[in-house]
């Protein structure tokens, strides 16, 4: 469980947070809840396991639903297969008790995850560059 201080700060830093920032929190929050699956499966915990995996699921079912293919129709469908495979992958894994199967989960996103803090890094230090009063 948390400390009262940190959940409070955490949830300041959710709520204060850009739709990028936001983004990246949610992938290291799926991250999180994977390995503390994959360890939970080594120590056999089914059910904390199955917890966490759940929580790694319902992360990647919101990113799903926040896809705009209005916008981007390709990158979207692209983005949509790969986190519904990650979703079957999480189902099949649990199913199994198999922590390689969500070790392999992890190594599919993390590239995405990497790339969108990457993104995310240019466009803030872009609006912060464009914020800094110019000499006059």
């Amino acid at each position: 469980m948390l400390n009262p201080a940190i959940s409070r700060y955490k949830s300041v830093q959710v709520k204060t947070a850009n739709p990028g920032d936001l983004l990246v929190m949610l992938f290291d929050g799926c991250f999180r809840f994977l390995n503390e699956a994959r360890q939970a499966m080594e120590r056999e915990d089914r059910a904390r396991a199955g917890e966490r995996l759940d929580r790694a699921y319902a992360i990647l079912s919101e990113l799903v639903s926040t896809l705009r293919p209005e916008i981007w129709p390709e990158l979207c469908e692209n983005l949509e297969g790969v986190y519904l495979f990650c979703m079957s992958h999480i189902v099949r894994a649990n199913l199994k008790q198999d922590p390689e199967m969500v070790a392999e989960i992890t190594r599919i996103l993390d590239p995405m995850r990497e790339a969108f803090r990457e993104a995310v890094r240019q466009v803030n230090a872009g609006e912060a560059s464009s914020e800094q009063p110019t000499g006059t």
